[in-house]
């Protein structure tokens, strides 16, 4: 692995020169918090998409299939027109939250193909229908289907007819990096459709607007040069797109259009004045051929079937005037390299299918690798333009240290084109295949002074730093750890120390923030799981006035306990210090494992968080002296689970560890009963897990019932149970319900847009299978359970992880017709040759029939097939389970006509 050119660039002195261009650029920018300077905090509403083309970014910039430096000082993007579009497509279009039938939701086709980790290759297909993007009609469909129908489909960008009879460009954006600061660019089209049809490629090169914000700011520039467009910044140097057989090159200010926005005068060639010239013939591009944005223009006739190319250079070698004699090799070099690479990094015996899965996966995960600008103090206070005076008692107010000016993986670059905490940890188990060192950077990033609160909070995301999201960071760094363990052989101690130090701050915040009544039991508010609760956990007015005590909350910090203790036990093999830390965590961990069992001592014989009746957990909602049980059967009900840790003989040894072993025997001799809430002891090993065998049992039955949890591409979010038996519970006159909806949810909290009533989520079922595969650690094969229940197949854990595994992966597989269940019933993502390889990684699968629903390019959760599909590589055959034994099997029956 160490000669292969990838990886020397990635683990060489070299490594930050070659990671200094990326597709750092954004998707999208219009619509976000960091731009939002409205009275109210309507984000969507202040900086729309139809503004978006004439109003200057202050924060950062966006384009299509683009390329930037690591300050997203200068970017590079395509823009296009069809000869028919109302405007240049130089960003991708969607709906917003409040236009979406289901939330905000782009209407675009676009796929990451490939990516090395030094981004020295990678390529990206964008579908570009030939007649006028229907952007009213995406619109108004949606808006009508809100309006008349809640549970009608997200009306798509295929529906409207613009993709019939082929009539479409396949545009493909290649980029291969000739050295550290020399990158090729190759465009190719190719025409689908029966009838020739021109095309136009503007290739555009922008510097981030950084000087209209505050007098005095240094203005970089644009020339053409030699027929180049050359860029000169006071940081960068001079760096030059040579862009030959160029038809024209056009240049702007990139700067707000104010007579288009506003009606007052301004700059002569505005922002989109390249559009206004092109489209219209206006007189706003400036005939000196300078500014400080510049578009090479192409116009192309393409004939069907025909694959046109151009290719350019952006180069920091000051007098280039041509792209090099090498080109060509310079692009099949590096392909090759990018072979080889995930040839060393992918499970050698995948199906040819599991092996383009995988790769698009990580693709996806390098291509999300975003430049996320936002200062808070500067957001709230203004600079030479001054925010809303409401703005100081608003959102994120709280949060004036917070500075961000990095790379940061995102979960999807549309719609959710800034960070989420928890969304970040589980990003970095599948990042770490390819790119160890950004992982770990990832996993710390959030926890630096100047993303972490002062008393010890991790900010959520853009939209409420407040919000709490799970504490998975520690987690995330162990499974980073372990995996470098199993490839390498080596333990970061370094890497280790730094994040368990951090974690003491985050704990901390926990125990002290979280615990209202300090009785280890924690509510923790909506916790990522959004409307997965028959109300907002988040409300500071809970029904009735009551306090919620919350299982999956609990757990939660429970489960961090068992992280920091474990990775205190890791440490401690170096630096003795930490072997009290271990102890100190087990404790936490003992007392929160009984708080389970009843909420507060003055509570006891009358309310707990498990429920005996049903073998499930349960929040709890008080009020006053009544404990009412929310027994909707969720994935919070399953949370508890994934509590456990099964520790080696040498952690409960006198011997190897005096401190740990000593607190055990204290509480073996003060509390055995406590302590038997916390463990399970099996010869040599000792497993600590809030579920004892018997409670594991009784809950592995519902959530391995297909007619429940089970479903055949993974673990529902809410039993299928409450199809026919909604969940409903009445609190002060005021009824309260939640029922199964296997795709996009009815209900309106967190702007309707989230859904945790059925589906099935990656990253949750990861977690789940982890926890499986610890209690098999500990019990063996000696523990078996029916899997699916009634089906009298009898599996160990570690194959029930196998079976779950396998199905989550099914839902991007081809099946015995040829179908991936995540196209559902798109005809064209099923059978078209052009359509069919190429994979969507949504947020969130139809908890039936497993088609994609939510965000389309939710790489950062589901990106973790490619892990899930190197842990079958290495699992042995699955169990035959033969459908007339199933006892209480009962197949989804919706049909699989669901878009994507």
């Amino acid at each position: 692995m160490t000669n292969l050119a990838e990886e020397t660039r990635l683990n060489g002195p070299d490594r930050a020169r070659w990671l200094r261009w990326g597709p750092y650029l954004s998707e999208r920018q219009w619509g976000t918090v960091r731009e939002d300077y409205s009275e109210g905090g309507t984000a969507w509403d202040h900086l729309p998409h139809d503004n978006a083309r004439s109003q200057a970014y202050r924060w950062g910039e966006d384009g299509i299939a683009g390329l930037s430096d690591d300050r997203q000082r200068l970017c590079l993007s395509l823009a296009l027109w069809n000869g028919n579009d109302p405007i240049l497509k130089e960003r991708m279009f969607g709906l917003t939250n409040d236009q979406g039938n289901h939330g905000e939701d782009v209407k675009e086709y676009y796929f990451y193909q490939d990516s090395t980790p030094t981004h020295s290759y990678m390529k990206m297909l964008y579908k570009y229908p030939h007649c006028a993007f229907p952007y009213e009609k995406l619109l108004a469909e949606n808006a009508h289907r809100k309006a008349t129908d809640g549970s009608a489909l997200e009306y798509e960008l295929l529906d409207t007819g613009a993709f019939d009879e082929d009539r479409y460009f396949d545009v493909s954006v290649e980029y291969a990096k000739r050295t550290v600061d020399d990158t090729l660019v190759r465009i190719t089209v190719i025409n689908h459709g029966p009838d020739s049809h021109p095309v136009w490629l503007l290739p555009t090169l922008l510097f981030r607007n950084t000087w209209s914000w505050r007098a005095g700011s240094v203005r970089p520039e644009m020339s053409a040069e030699d027929g180049t467009i050359e860029a000169r910044h006071a940081e960068l140097g001079t760096v030059r797109l040579v862009c030959p057989d160029a038809d024209r090159l056009l240049f702007v200010e990139n700067e707000t259009n104010s007579r288009r926005l506003y009606g007052t005068d301004g700059q002569a060639f505005p922002k989109d004045g390249i559009n206004d010239h092109l489209l219209q013939g206006a007189a706003t591009v400036n005939p000196a051929l300078t500014g400080t944005k510049a578009s090479a223009v192409y116009r192309r006739d393409v004939a069907p079937g025909q694959a046109v190319s151009i290719v350019l250079r952006l180069t920091a070698e000051g007098g280039a005037t041509d792209l090099g004699a090498d080109a060509d090799a310079v692009f099949d070099a590096r392909i090759a390299e990018a072979d080889a690479f995930y040839a060393a990094r992918l499970p050698g015996d995948l199906t040819p299918d599991r092996a383009n899965i995988a790769r698009q996966a990580h693709a996806g995960m390098l291509w999300s690798k975003q430049f996320f600008h936002f200062v808070v103090a500067d957001w709230l206070d203004g600079d030479d333009v001054p925010p809303p005076a409401a703005r100081h008692a608003g959102r994120n107010a709280q949060w004036r240290h917070f500075y961000s000016e990095d790379i940061i993986s995102m979960p999807d670059t549309w719609e959710y084109p800034w960070f989420a905490s928890w969304d970040l940890c589980f990003h970095t188990i599948a990042l770490a295949r390819t790119d160890l060192t950004f992982a770990k950077e990832q996993i710390m990033l959030l926890c630096r002074e100047w993303f972490m609160k002062p008393d010890g909070q991790v900010p959520a995301y853009e939209w409420a730093f407040d919000d709490v999201n799970p504490p998975l960071q520690v987690w995330a760094a162990l499974k980073i750890a372990e995996y470098e363990l199993q490839t390498r052989g080596t333990t970061d101690s370094a890497f280790l120390r730094r994040m368990f130090e951090h974690g003491l701050l985050y704990f901390t915040w926990w125990v002290n923030r979280k615990d209202a009544e300090s009785n280890n039991l924690f509510q923790g508010g909506f916790l990522g799981l959004d409307n997965i609760s028959v109300f907002d956990r988040s409300s500071g007015n809970l029904p009735g006035g009551g306090r919620l005590y919350q299982s999956d909350g609990t757990t939660w910090v429970g489960f961090f306990a068992l992280q920091m203790m474990q990775m205190a036990q890791k440490l401690q093999k170096t630096d003795p210090s930490y072997a009290e830390m271990a102890s100190k965590y087990f404790q936490h961990f003992v007392f929160i494992a009984d708080s389970l069992d009843h909420l507060g001592r003055e509570s006891e014989g009358r309310a707990a968080l498990w429920s005996e009746e049903d073998g499930l957990y349960f929040d709890v909602l008080r009020v006053g002296d009544s404990f009412i049980p929310l027994k909707a059967r969720s994935l919070v009900s399953l949370i508890p689970i994934i509590a456990v840790a099964a520790l080696d003989p040498a952690s409960v040894n006198e011997d190897d560890d005096p401190i740990f072993t000593k607190r055990l025997d204290w509480f073996r001799r003060q509390q055995p009963e406590l302590l038997g809430k916390a463990t399970q002891a099996d010869k040599d090993s000792l497993l600590l897990s809030f579920v004892n065998e018997e409670r594991l049992k009784r809950m592995l039955g519902p959530m391995l019932d297909e007619a429940e949890f089970l479903s055949p591409y993974g673990v529902r979010s809410l039993s299928r149970r409450h199809l026919q038996d909604p969940f409903h519970v009445t609190i002060d006159g005021a009824v309260f319900g939640a029922g199964y909806e296997p795709a996009e949810s009815h209900s309106g909290m967190f702007g309707g847009n989230s859904n945790w009533r059925g589906p099935v989520w990656m990253p949750m079922n990861f977690i789940l299978i982890d926890a499986l595969r610890k209690h098999h650690a500990h019990y063996g094969d000696r523990f078996k359970v029916e899997c699916p229940t009634g089906s009298d197949v009898m599996m160990t854990l570690d194959q029930v992880a196998d079976e779950i595994a396998r199905r989550l992966t099914a839902i991007f597989e081809r099946d015995a017709k040829g179908q991936r269940p995540v196209y559902g019933g798109t005809t064209v993502m099923q059978d078209d040759p052009q359509w069919r390889d190429n994979i969507l990684f949504y947020e969130y699968f139809h908890g039936d029939v497993g088609a994609g629903i939510g965000a389309s390019h939710q790489t950062g959760w589901t990106g973790l097939v490619a892990v899930l599909i190197e842990m079958l590589a290495s699992a042995p055959p699955a169990l035959q389970i033969a459908p007339a034994k199933l006892k209480s099997r009962k197949r989804a029956t919706a049909a699989a006509t669901d878009p994507c």
